[in-house]
C-alpha cells in the first residue's frame, strides 16, 4: 500500500546492523527528521519508502552498519591546538638542537608577529635528561618573552627566567618565592646554585603555563579551526560522541565559547562533553565557582557538565597511589584529599555536573569511590578514569552507587620484554605483577564501562574505535612480538561495543536519545566495510568506516 508523504521516510538502509540495544541485530531501519522511525526486518522498512522521497541505502553483504562511537575520554582539543599555536620539537630532537635550532626560530616568529608568549612541546625526556637546557640558556636566547616548552607526555616543561617570574617563582633578581615542593602535585627544580633552574614538574609546570598570555595563544578564532579540525578527524573515525579531558586546557573559555557558537551556526555533527578541570594550586571555591559558569555554554551538542580532578599519575612511572608499596616502599601520594573530592562531589553534584577523576592506582581509586559516596549524589553519574588497579569491594560500591568507569586497552599490550622491564625497574607494585588495566571486572561486577583512547597519550595504540577494540578482544596490538597482559580481563566483541557506543551514551546522559539503532532516538550511525563481530580476531582493525551519519544526514564519506 503506498504511504503517505506523512509516514515515508527520509532514509532507509537495508543490511546487517548491530542496534546495540541488548545486542539485537536487525534487517533495516528507516529514519525520518534526523530520528529513527523503525528499526526491524527489510519487508517492514519497504513500507516507509516512496519513490522520490526517500534514500534507500543497501548495504546488505557489505560490512556492518552500527551505531555512532563514543570516546568517553581523550584530548583532541588539547592535541590538535598544541600542533597549531605552539612550537613543535620534534621527538628525535637533541637539546643542541633545541637551542641552536628550534627555539631560535621560535623567538624570531615571535618577535615577527608581535607574541605575547612563546609556547611549545614534544621534547623527550630520554634525549633530553643528561642535557637538561636550563632557564639560563633559554634567558641567552630571549629573556623578554615567556617560554613555556612541555615535553612530548605534557607533564614537565621547559621554561625561561621571566616566565618563572610571572608564575610567582622567583624574582628577577634570583630570590625563590616558591619552594621546589611547595606545589601540591609538582616539582620546581633546582639548581646547583639553589635557585629554579627552569625544568618544571606536573603541576609546578600548569601554573606556570597558567600565566601564559593565554588568550593570544588560544582565541576564539583558533579554537573553532581546532574543533572543525577535530569534528573531522572524530567522524572519519567513527565518532558521533566525545567526552573532552580538559576543556580550560589554555586556562580560558575559548573551547567552551566556539563550540556553543558552531553549534549554534549549525556547524556541530557530534556531541561534546566538555570538563573543566581544576588544578591543585587553585582556590578550591574559586575553581568550582568557575566550573560552574562554564554551564551557560550548554547548547544542544554541548554539554558542560563536568568537572575534572587529577588524584594521582601513573602506576608504571611510580606515580601512581598504591597500596601494597612498590617494591622500593613508596606508595605515591594524591593530589586532593578525600575531604576535598567530597567536597567537590558535592558542590558538582548538587548543581547538575558530573565529577570524572584521573585514577590509576587501588589506593586513588578507594579516595575517589569514597568522595563520591560522602558527598555526591549516585544519579549523577561520577567517574573514575583509566584504573591501573581497584579492590573488588570499591568495584561493588560502584556498582552500588552507580559510579563509572571509563577505560582503555592502550596500556594492555607490549612487546614481550616490555613487563619484565618494568618489573625489574619496580615499576610495578608486587601485587599488580601480570596484572595490567581491568576492563572484563567491570562488566562482572554490574559497573558501567565505557570506552576511551586518550588521544593524544596513545602510548603507540591506534586512536579508531577498531583497533582499539582488537587490543581488548586479544590483548594485543596487530604486528607488535607481545602477549596479554591480563587475559583474565579481555572483553567480548558485543561488551567492548556496548563500552563505546551505549555506555558513552549513558555517560552523556544521552541514553534516550544517542547510542543504540532503536526507534525514536537520533539516526547516528556508521557504515562499515567489516563485520566486526564475525571477522577473524587479527583483522578487527582493520575495519574502516565507509560513511558517518549523524542526525540522518551523511557527515563524512570516505
Amino acid at each position: 500500500m503506498a504511504q503517505t508523504k506523512q509516514t515515508a521516510a527520509d532514509l532507509v538502509v537495508y543490511g546487517k546492523i548491530y542496534t546495540s540495544k541488548d545486542g539485537q541485530v536487525a534487517e533495516a531501519f528507516a529514519a525520518k527528521d534526523g530520528k529513527y522511525v523503525y528499526v526491524g526486518d527489510k519487508a517492514g522498512a519497504q513500507a516507509y519508502v516512496k519513490e522520490g522521497a526517500t534514500q534507500v541505502i543497501d548495504y546488505s553483504g557489505k560490512g556492518l552498519v552500527m551505531p555512532g562511537c563514543g570516546n568517553g575520554h581523550a584530548h583532541y582539543p588539547m592535541g590538535f591546538a598544541i600542533n597549531l599555536v605552539g612550537v613543535v620539537v620534534g621527538a628525535d630532537a637533541t637539546p643542541k638542537d633545541f637551542l641552536d635550532e628550534i627555539i631560535p626560530d621560535a623567538v624570531r616568529k615571535a618577535r615577527e608577529t608581535g607574541a605575547t608568549s612563546i609556547f611549545g612541546f614534544g621534547w623527550s625526556l630520554v634525549n633530553f635528561q643528561n642535557d637538561m637546557p636550563t632557564r639560563q640558556d633559554l634567558d641567552a636566547i630571549c629573556a623578554d618573552i615567556p617560554i613555556y616548552i612541555a615535553d612530548n607526555e605534557g607533564h614537565k616543561g621547559l621554561t625561561n627566567t621571566c616566565c618563572l617570574v610571572n608564575a610567582g617563582y622567583m624574582t628577577e633578581d634570583g630570590a625563590v618565592l616558591v619552594k621546589e615542593d611547595s606545589i601540591r602535585g609538582g616539582e620546581i627544580v633546582m639548581g646547583a646554585d639553589g635557585t629554579p633552574c627552569g625544568y618544571l614538574k606536573e603541576t609546578a609546570g600548569t601554573r606556570a603555563r597558567a600565566h601564559l598570555d593565554n588568550d593570544a595563544i588560544y582565541p576564539v578564532s583558533i579554537a573553532k579551526t581546532v574543533l572543525d579540525k577535530v569534528q573531522q578527524h572524530l567522524l572519519s573515525e567513527g565518532y558521533t560522541m566525545f567526552m573532552d579531558g580538559w576543556t580550560n586546557y589554555f586556562y580560558n573559555d575559548n573551547t567552551y565559547k566556539a563550540a556553543q557558537e558552531m553549534d549554534e551556526a549549525g556547524d556541530l555533527h557530534v556531541v561534546l562533553g566538555l570538563n573543566y578541570e581544576l588544578e591543585s594550586w587553585m582556590d578550591l571555591e574559586e575553581g568550582l565557582q568557575a566550573a560552574l559558569e562554564s554551564r551557560k555554554y550548554a547548547s544542544k551538542h554541548v554539554l558542560p557538565k563536568w568537572v575534572k580532578l587529577f588524584i594521582d599519575g601513573t602506576v608504571e612511572t611510580g606515580t601512581g597511589y598504591v597500596d601494597p608499596v612498590y617494591p622500593d616502599g613508596h606508595n605515591g601520594e594524591p593530589i586532593w584529599t578525600e575531604d576535598e573530592v567530597t567536597r567537590v562531589s558535592e558542590v558538582a553534584n548538587n548543581n547538575d555536573m558530573t565529577v570524572h577523576v584521573h585514577t590509576m592506582g587501588n589506593k586513588a581509586c578507594n579516595l575517589a569511590v569514597n568522595g563520591f559516596i560522602n558527598g555526591g549524589k549516585d544519579e549523577m553519574r561520577n567517574i573514575i578514569v583509566h584504573v591501573y588497579n581497584i579492590d573488588d569491594a570499591d568495584l561493588e560500591r560502584m556498582a552500588e552507587h552507580d559510579i563509572y568507569a571509563t577505560s582503555g586497552m592502550l596500556w594492555h599490550h607490549g612487546k614481550r620484554e616490555s613487563i619484565a622491564a618494568m618489573r625489574e625497574l619496580g615499576m610495578v607494585p608486587m601485587h599488580t605483577v601480570g596484572k595490567s588495566y581491568p576492563m572484563k571486572s567491570f562488566f562482572d561486577f554490574g559497573v558501567t564501562l565505557t570506552g576511551h583512547t586518550d588521544y593524544p597519550a596513545l602510548s603507540g595504540s591506534p586512536d579508531d574505535p577498531f583497533g582499539m577494540m582488537e587490543i581488548a578482544v586479544t590483548g594485543v596490538l596487530a604486528g607488535e612480538d607481545g602477549d596479554p597482559y591480563w587475559p583474565e580481563e579481555l572483553l567480548t566483541r558485543e561488551q567492548y561495543l556496548t563500552a563505546m557506543t551505549i555506555n558513552v551514551a549513558k555517560q552523556l546522559y544521552l541514553e534516550d536519545e544517542r547510542g543504540s539503532i532503536t526507534k525514536g532516538k537520533y539516526a547516528d550511525f556508521l557504515l562499515l566495510d567489516t563485520d566486526v563481530l564475525t571477522c577473524p580476531d587479527d583483522e578487527i582493525h582493520k575495519a574502516k568506516v565507509q560513511a558517518t551519519y549523524f542526525e540522518g544526514e551523511k557527515v563524512f564519506s570516505r
